[in-house]
């Protein structure tokens, strides 16, 4: 479950919270005025985010190399292509969960 707490309320209630997270797997966001500035989590899902965050810059790191020798013009071209490409495939999947969403709505009622 996630659960949103204020910097206060989590000074407050520390122990509690992270009695929470370790054993239940709770996470917590943690606000101050309002706006979400921190997350506690447990240790394992806290190394999973780590080593999906590894392997995303490692995956960037290999895409800049590859276009080293592009100039950036030509690289941010070649992007708006491909993002075009793919954006009418993307709207298409999009209307077709929607209406599945709405018979699925249409059911329960």
């Amino acid at each position: 479950m996630i659960t949103e707490t204020t910097a206060v309320t989590l000074r407050q209630n520390l122990g509690d919270m992270l009695n929470r997270v370790q054993y239940r797997r709770d996470s917590i966001v943690i606000t101050k005025d309002g706006k979400p500035v921190a997350a506690l989590v447990d240790a394992a899902l806290f190394e999973r985010i780590r080593a999906m965050q590894n392997r995303f810059d490692t995956l960037c790191n290999r895409i800049a190399k590859g276009y080293d020798n592009v100039p950036q013009a030509e690289g941010i071209a070649e992007i708006d292509a491909a993002a075009a490409a793919v954006r009418p495939e993307m709207k298409a999947e999009a209307a077709v969960a929607k209406r599945k969403a709405g018979t699925a709505r249409q059911r329960s009622r």
